[in-house]
């Protein structure tokens, strides 16, 4: 489809990855749908009062509970016989990996129809770059101005452990990845969940026309695989035939700056041990 159903002029920051994510999963999804956001970067999409940059039916839930309203739509949706609408959320990081996990882990629990597309910039980015459960270790925050020492959270191997349908990770990088993902997730009979990969550059000092490179630094490093999950078989969508040293990554901002040569070694062997691990996944079950 051709028709815009975000508006241009929105507010978001310069180069700003959601704004990539939302775009692409609109295309896709087309005008029968409603979206959902919390209080977050998302927000702005959604707008204040009777402003809004959605061209489609769209509400902003509580920080902790947009999974519990997705499954009330999708429960008035079935009892209506309006089956042919798409549920949506968009989330970030802080609320969907902490604040939001609870209401999420529910849902998926309970079978609900409906698309969870988390937007990791890893910390909270709308309030002041707080460190989240998604923050990487070493990573500069607000809140851990040394450097976070606690490693990253696995939240799509915890979503995996508890029988999701269909679950992938994303980058704004490859958006033809992460379009052919939400293509095959939308169609899913039950919940599905997407974790895609979102580079900040206001929070991870960066300029601002590097978003993209950054995205894909992630990927080409073996930082960030790119894989999907249906029924729990796993798919690598992006094979890497020769991972580039994680420097290139770290190295392109300015939140990695204290990280000690110590803890960079260290976090280069877990990189590469846990990339082998996903390839060896390849067509097996994940657990």
């Amino acid at each position: 489809m051709t028709e815009q159903l975000i508006y241009h002029g929105l507010t978001t920051c310069e180069g700003c990855g959601m704004e990539i994510i939302a775009r692409t999963m609109m295309k896709i999804l087309g005008p029968r749908t409603i979206a959902l956001t919390p209080p977050s970067c998302s927000a702005i999409l959604t707008g204040y009062g009777r402003q809004t940059g959605w061209r489609i039916a769209a509400f902003q839930s509580n920080l902790e509970n947009i999974a519990a309203y997705m499954s009330g739509i999708r429960e008035g949706l079935e009892i209506t016989g309006q089956k042919d609408i798409y549920v949506v959320g968009l989330a970030g990081d802080g609320g969907t990996v902490d604040i939001g996990l609870q209401a999420l882990s529910g849902a998926i629990e309970r079978g609900h129809k409906f698309l969870y597309v988390c937007y990791d910039n890893e910390a909270y980015m709308n309030t002041g770059i707080q460190r989240s459960g998604a923050t990487p270790r070493g990573a500069w925050t607000t809140t851990t101005p040394g450097g976070k020492p606690e490693i990253k959270k696995d939240i799509v191997g915890m979503l995996l452990a508890q029988g999701i349908p269909y679950a992938a990770t994303a980058s704004i990088g490859y958006v033809d990845d992460l379009a052919n993902k939400i293509r095959r997730a939308k169609d899913i009979d039950g919940p599905s969940y997407i974790h895609v990969h979102t580079p900040c550059s206001t929070g991870w000092r960066f300029p601002a026309d590097q978003t993209v490179n950054v995205a894909r630094a992630a990927v080409d490093t073996g930082l960030w695989p790119l894989f999907e999950a249906i029924d729990g078989t796993v798919h690598v969508t992006r094979k890497v035939a020769k991972l580039k040293p994680l420097a290139e990554f770290t190295n392109s901002q300015g939140r990695f700056a204290s990280m000690t040569p110590e803890l960079m070694a260290e976090w280069q062997q877990e990189v590469t041990a846990t990339y082998d691990k996903i390839l060896q996944k390849e067509g097996k079950q994940w657990n």
